[in-house]
């Protein structure tokens, strides 16, 4: 179950449904699929990505999206501290950033104009899409952290993050 916290204005949304709503406002997408497929960390990025071939084939298609993969990160993630300092930092991408949470969770945060810097706490089911040009960064925590998520591309070379250096990122940890 997602949640959207607004921590300057204490306010959180948990129906997702406002969610959504406040989300469509900025121009992501936000939608909750089913997730009942249980997988260990021995299940391969192909596995995975065919538990939800059902799912992701026609979202793919309809967007023009070409390529998937599955970005799995835990406790055990060797560098994991270089790594999410690499997602800690204010950036955007040259395509947009879809994310399918098959488990675990992590938060997105935003830095739109117009709009207070919030977050989404997204986990198991939930579906991202954050458009190009967006200013956002990501956690996946910093102790215990724990993120299984299908991610989908046009071309994965627009998902380098072209880093902002604005260092608002660095008020919210």
């Amino acid at each position: 179950m997602a949640i959207l916290s607004i921590p300057d204005e204490k306010n959180v949304i948990t129906t997702p449904s406002e969610i959504g709503f406040f989300l469509a406002r900025y121009g992501i997408f936000f939608d909750q699929w089913s997730c009942t497929v249980a997988f260990d960390d021995r299940a391969s990025q192909e596995e995975i990505l065919e538990a939800y071939a059902q799912d992701l084939r026609p979202f793919m298609e309809a967007g023009g999206y070409l390529t998937a993969d599955v970005i799995s990160i835990n406790a055990l993630t060797e560098n994991y501290d270089a790594i999410r300092a690499k997602f800690l930092a204010e950036h955007t991408h040259s395509e947009d950033e879809i994310r399918f949470f098959v488990d675990g969770q992590g938060y997105f945060w935003f830095n739109l104009e117009g709009a207070p810097v919030f977050n989404v706490l997204c986990e198991k089911g939930d579906l991202i899409s954050v458009p190009s040009g967006t200013k956002h960064w990501f956690d996946a925590g910093a102790t215990n952290p724990f993120v299984k998520a299908i991610r989908i591309f046009i071309d994965q070379s627009g998902w380098i993050p072209e880093y902002t250096g604005s260092g608002i990122d660095q008020k919210y940890r």
